[in-house]
């Protein structure tokens, strides 16, 4: 059965750009995807690593969806949300990033290249 789903899945969207940060034991994969008809949509995944009981190294996976006329209701949540933990953030964990601001992109141009 799984087999199936895989194959209709493989049929009906397409990646056509993929971002993955690493972040310790948990890894974000953004992956911007194409369906058959063509329309784009964002697709946000955290892996996280972890040891089972047997021993054995598993991943859990969580993704959400996010669709065109959902972007910018979503990039405002996002920034908003991100200016939130930035002014709460204890001093010592205030930097979230270390890249120059100017070699950045702001998620509203991110969205628009898309």
């Amino acid at each position: 059965m799984a087999e199936n789903f895989t194959t209709l899945r493989e049929e009906t969207e397409k990646e056509v750009y993929s971002r993955p940060v690493r972040a310790g034991r948990r890894t974000y994969f953004f992956d911007v995807k194409q369906t058959r008809n063509e329309e784009l949509y964002l697709s946000v995944t955290e892996s996280v690593k972890k040891l089972g009981r047997d021993g054995e190294t598993r991943h859990d996976k969580h993704t959400i969806l996010v669709y065109k006329e959902d972007f910018t209701k979503f990039a405002d949540g996002f920034s908003d949300a991100l200016a939130y933990l930035k002014r709460h953030q204890p001093t010592e964990e205030r930097r979230f990033d270390n890249s120059p601001k100017s070699s950045r992109l702001s998620i509203d141009e991110e969205f628009e290249n898309l």
